[in-house]
């Protein structure tokens, strides 16, 4: 765990967010095979791309395979290892929780419904703009009734970092052996899900 020293200036957080799929679950899902399925370059960001695709017959194509894959993800996700803990622990010290993803909102209620993931306040790609607009942490800091400065972003992937970055939040990076390119750019990083509760009353001030 690690923090930049501004963060000794900020106000305490008041509430944790987090992304789904690759943070909180491991849904499998292959980026590069949905690329390669619709014919895009491996690594082309899905669904930026999609937004410019204007052929309504195209639009529709691609927007099948990616939601074959996100459903297909949704039945064999799985928790990350000490996620759930994690969950159960923050909750019962009474931190606001809630998930911001840019899967569809089909496959999202399939995970949580599945893993029975204990948080109610979920945005997916339907209720917002995507990540890493931060159009989706504004809205669930107004539900919360918190600011987006009270908000720890916890996520794997640079789209995490960069939407706690536009919302003025402050963003952890789970540590997953593939990501370590984006640390620099986090305000924190965890190894595993045992340190999150450690770390968000440290830098809530409750520690």
């Amino acid at each position: 765990m690690k923090a930049h020293s501004a963060i000794t200036t900020r106000p305490a957080i008041k509430a944790v967010v987090f992304d789904l799929d690759g943070t909180l679950v491991d849904s499998r899902l292959d980026f590069s095979a949905i690329c390669s399925d619709i014919g895009w370059p491996a690594g082309t960001p899905l669904l930026e791309q999609l937004a410019t695709v204007s052929c309504l017959t195209e639009k529709a194509r691609v927007e099948q395979i990616i939601h074959q894959h996100e459903l297909a993800g949704a039945e064999a996700a799985s928790w990350i290892p000490g996620a759930l803990q994690s969950l159960q622990q923050l909750q019962q010290q009474g931190w606001p929780l809630a998930i911001l993803t840019r899967n569809m909102r089909l496959a999202t209620e399939r995970v949580i419904s599945r893993l029975q993931i204990p948080i109610s306040l979920v945005l997916t790609r339907e209720d917002c703009a995507a990540k890493p607009d931060p159009a989706g942490l504004r809205l669930i800091a107004q539900q919360l009734q918190v600011n987006c400065t009270d908000i720890l972003y916890v996520g794997d992937y640079l789209f995490d970092l960069q939407v706690a970055a536009n919302a003025g939040s402050l963003s952890c990076l789970y540590l997953n052996g593939a990501n370590q390119q984006f640390v620099d750019q986090a305000n924190f990083h965890i190894n595993h899900f045992n340190q999150l509760p450690v770390l968000v009353n440290k830098i809530s001030g409750r520690t």
